[in-house]
């Protein structure tokens, strides 16, 4: 069953508020956990494209500052040799508080508000870089136009241990067999995974 916009709206606007309810409190804390480990702002406002165009993607700072300009140093480590993503283990950029809010997806609570503005959804495909998605492979260049979700099938579904085209295409299956159900599925199994097994996801 197709999912309407405004349903989807709906969902996205009552999932976010649930969770601002939810993570706001400890947010203080993990703001001056971030401040203390290391100097720079403890927002960070990442190039991510949804819905065909690129937006501002906001979360908490998980690296040391200025973390991107050092990737460039570790391009040899990159465990990812199947498309465009970076992957290295025990990558020295993330500091030991974003290691914590990453391992319980705490540093993407903020991209909250990048749902409430409309330039996420709760659910949708994982949100890349532009220099990432210009390699989309033809038959996948659809999911450059769809809105982007803070979680989604491919992140339940493996995550970065997916190859670069099964994300693809479990992120395109999505697209185009959206429902009210499948979206709270998806967002059910996310929390069962943050609780029970938060590094598979």
């Amino acid at each position: 069953m197709f999912l309407p916009s405004l349903l989807k709206r709906a969902l996205d606007l009552f999932g976010a508020f649930l969770g601002f309810l939810a993570v706001a409190p400890f947010a203080p804390f993990i703001i001056l956990a971030i401040k203390i480990e290391s100097p720079g702002p403890a927002f960070v406002k990442l190039n991510r494209v949804s819905g065909g165009k690129i937006v501002k993607v906001l979360k908490f700072r998980s690296m040391v500052r200025d973390a991107h300009l050092l990737k460039v140093q570790l391009v040899s480590y990159n465990e990812r040799s199947d498309g465009p993503f970076f992957k290295m283990k025990n990558d020295p950029r993330i500091t030991r508080v974003g290691r914590i809010l990453r391992k319980f997806r705490l540093d993407e609570f903020p991209q909250l508000l990048n749902v409430l503005k409309g330039e996420l959804s709760l659910v949708g495909p994982r949100p890349h870089e532009p220099e990432e998605v210009i390699h989309y492979p033809g038959e996948f260049k659809h999911l450059i136009l769809a809105k982007a979700g803070v979680t989604g099938l491919s992140q339940i579904s493996g995550a970065s241990s997916l190859s670069f085209l099964k994300e693809l295409e479990l992120d395109s299956h999505y697209i185009k067999n959206q429902s009210l159900f499948a979206d709270i599925k998806i967002i059910g199994k996310t929390l069962k995974i943050i609780f029970t097994d938060p590094t598979a996801v």
